[in-house]
């Protein structure tokens, strides 16, 4: 004899799944993630090029307010001859320039907070990094070789394969300088990725590749042999500083 009491509950199952939200696949979530996907760099008229890239940015909040790299951005601006710090936005074909100004620093997570002039862009939702965990997948977005491909973000993904002190191994004290020794008297965690990153993808945010929730922004590619061998032999190992650093200097007061 059939049991018919299955069949409630499975109806019940079936309309429960019907009502959840589709999830998106990668595809889907880079297309909204690139609007808000910016190339950070400056111009300086009477430079060949005048417009130079150092690295990605994106925005978050309300749209007016980018996340970088303090590394990105130049150690100072020649002001005299009218050098401007700038972030790219659009496509290759119809590229926009904002000018932006510095409104925040964390020199010790190396993040920087700029603020745009003009229309807002799309912005990227910051969530919890404490929430990742190692094999969690991941992507981010940015610019690899800088302005050499054009205003073209590129997307990666990979795993978050391990979650570690951003302390970087020296083998004698002839290694050591102030930054090195700062770190290893006060460690603190970053994600490392199995996937390749390059020197113009320093600011590009990683993000669930379902939901695009921003988890963290990339610092830097782990460097085998040598800096002039990056492009030649990526060690394949990216690190991540994880996003609630960047929802804490959001969070400080500072001068509009």
């Amino acid at each position: 004899m059939r049991n018919h009491t299955i069949f409630p509950a499975l109806i019940c199952a079936c309309l429960f799944a019907a009502s959840m939200p589709a999830r998106a696949d990668l595809a889907q979530t880079v297309a909204k993630a690139k609007p808000a996907i910016v190339g950070v760099g400056t111009i300086l008229p009477t430079r060949d090029p005048a417009r130079m890239f150092s690295g990605t940015g994106f925005v978050v909040g309300d749209g007016l307010t980018v996340v970088t790299n303090v590394h990105v951005l130049p150690p100072v601006l020649d002001e005299e001859k009218k050098e401007r710090l700038v972030v790219y936005s659009g496509s290759a074909q119809h590229p926009e320039i904002h000018d932006v100004k510095v409104v925040a620093l964390d020199p010790e997570h190396d993040i920087a907070l700029l603020r745009m002039s003009g229309a807002p862009l799309p912005a990227l939702t910051l969530g919890d990094s404490n929430r990742v965990r190692e094999g969690a997948t991941v992507a981010f977005t940015g610019f690899p070789l800088g302005m050499i491909l054009g205003l073209y973000p590129a997307t990666h993904r990979g795993i978050v394969a391990a979650i570690t002190p951003y302390v970087s191994p020296v083998y004698n004290s002839k290694q050591l300088d102030v930054k090195a020794i700062r770190r290893l008297n006060h460690p603190f965690n970053v994600f490392q990725l199995d996937a390749i990153a390059y020197p113009g993808n320093s600011g590009s945010p990683m993000y669930d590749p379902e939901t695009g929730m921003v988890y963290g922004v990339v610092n830097s590619v782990f460097i085998r042999e040598s800096k002039e061998n990056l492009l030649k032999q990526p060690s394949g190992i990216t690190y991540v500083i994880p996003g609630n650093y960047i929802r804490e200097l959001l969070a400080r007061p500072r001068a509009q």
